[in-house]
């Protein structure tokens, strides 16, 4: 179940809300029906391996009660255990398929290719670090119910982002729910619906549509170099677009429900370094990875500067490895690496005079580094990018890039203001200047076209049209 979907918006949230609002007299009952809602909403989607998500749940409970108790060498032997178990059948579920396939034909089999549970790198990643921050007394160990809130919280289930027990522990015991929280809830909803389905599947069906064709071969179809970039920029607001949608209908939905999650996203493409562009992407993604593996580590605060070029090096292979169990995704991580490494040595970024320098030469590599990402396959990565910059015989113009822009110019339009800090900007302008008359009618119209574009999206949904979502495959 997606929350972009019909049966999400009128049949599962409504009676969720409503049961949820019914029990108010009690936090506890209130838990419950959330704890409920959460597992029908993952079995909906994967009723078979549903069984996973409850094992997480009662393992790393467990877990939780046994590395805050005994001998330290006692609570090291469980947590050393947790981290195996549950890296364990992560590598299981998502790249035991990909290792075989590496093997001698005579040893690889079919059986191995495992369909892979949505959302099971995000739960385990909370999983893995409830059991740390108990280990470490950074929270107490939890009772299993509480524990299984935590994780299969259906707002930020499947795809994220990546809450740390450590920042909603009280809010699960004591929250305040009230008027303010859901209005503003659904109001960030509301936008992100409108964000996945106007903007995020407009761009999803024309990357899908270029890089399509760049996959067939350039003896069957020719894509030209403009045609080519139109993909790679269409697939950069697609991607940018469906996630941070999501985390804002998660944000959204938590709120509803009084649970404070942090902000996801903080406007990437405005970066003016790689560095700083991953201060803003997927920042809950960041925030585990340098808590978990880079500090512990020892960070880049070390003397040793071979040191700090191996944990780097580890937290980028390992990022490039979650995202998919595919050669694109290892070296998509590599060249971050690589790039980011670069900056910290050579520190050419600061050398740039002017911003729209950084700026520009940011958005080139990420532009490049989400081909790599996109692509089928290593040869699809490569070819796409010689389409780029005319190197495959493919040629510069195309006729069809300019009927596809001038078909979809309001989106592509309204998907690069909207990557900027524009709309935020205009409600703080909006909030300090309240007493101007046409500030007002602003302010009231500003929730009026929302409500529309929302409605706009539901019929969209309800026409059935064309609704992927990225981040399930992770």
């Amino acid at each position: 179940m997606v929350f972009s979907s019909i049966t999400f918006l009128f049949y599962f949230l409504p009676v969720t809300l409503i049961l949820y609002f019914v029990c108010s007299f009690s936090r506890t009952l209130q838990n419950i029906v959330l704890l409920i809602a959460s597992l029908l909403f993952y079995a909906w989607g994967e009723p078979i391996n549903i069984w996973i998500l409850i094992f997480s749940i009662l393992f790393n409970s467990l877990m939780g009660f046994w590395v805050s108790k005994g001998k330290k060498r006692k609570r090291k032997f469980f947590l050393i255990l947790t981290v195996i178990v549950n890296i364990g059948i992560l590598f299981v579920y998502k790249y035991l398929g990909f290792f075989m396939d590496m093997l001698p034909k005579h040893l690889q089999n079919d059986a191995f290719d495992i369909a892979l549970p949505i959302g099971i790198s995000f739960f385990t990643f909370q999983a893995l670090s409830y059991v740390v921050d108990v280990y470490k007394g950074i929270v107490p160990a939890e009772n299993p119910f509480n524990v299984g809130l935590y994780i299969s919280f259906f707002p930020q289930l499947v795809a994220g982002p990546i809450i740390q027990y450590k920042t909603i522990a009280e809010d699960i015991r004591k929250r305040k729910v009230t008027f303010n929280k859901l209005s503003l809830g659904m109001s960030r909803f509301a936008v992100g619906v409108i964000k996945k389905v106007l903007l995020a599947n407009c761009f999803a069906s024309l990357a899908d549509n270029v890089f399509g064709w760049s996959a067939i071969g350039s003896d069957k179809y020719v894509v030209p170099a403009m045609l080519a970039w139109l993909g790679s920029i269409a697939y950069t607001l697609q991607i940018y677009y469906d996630f941070s949608a999501y985390s804002d209908m998660a944000i959204g939905l938590a709120l509803c429900f009084g649970f404070k999650f942090g902000e996801n996203f903080n406007y990437p493409y405005i970066a003016l370094s790689i560095q700083d562009f991953w201060k803003r992407w997927h920042i809950s993604l960041t925030d585990w990875f340098r808590e978990y593996v880079y500090f512990p580590l020892g960070g880049s605060r070390i003397e040793n500067k071979d040191y700090m070029v191996r944990n780097l090096f580890i937290v980028w292979l390992l990022t490039g490895i979650w995202h998919g169990a595919n050669w694109t995704f290892i070296l998509w991580g590599m060249l971050y690496f690589v790039i980011q490494l670069a900056e910290r040595f050579f520190g050419y970024v600061d050398k740039m005079k002017y911003n729209w320098m950084k700026h520009f030469y940011t958005l080139f590599v990420v532009n490049l580094a989400w081909v790599l990402f996109r692509s089928d396959d290593l040869f699809q990565a490569g070819r796409f990018i010689l389409n780029m910059f005319g190197l495959n015989r493919n040629g510069i113009y195309s006729g069809l890039a300019m009927i596809l822009i001038k078909e979809n110019w309001v989106f592509l339009l309204a998907g690069f203001v909207f990557a900027t800090p524009i709309a935020r900007k205009a409600n703080e302008y909006l909030y300090h200047h309240r007493v101007s008359g046409k500030n007002a009618v602003i302010s009231v119209m500003y929730p009026i076209v929302v409500f529309l574009l929302f409605l706009v999206s539901v019929g969209y949904l309800a026409a059935g049209s064309y609704n992927p979502f990225i981040y399930f495959n992770f």
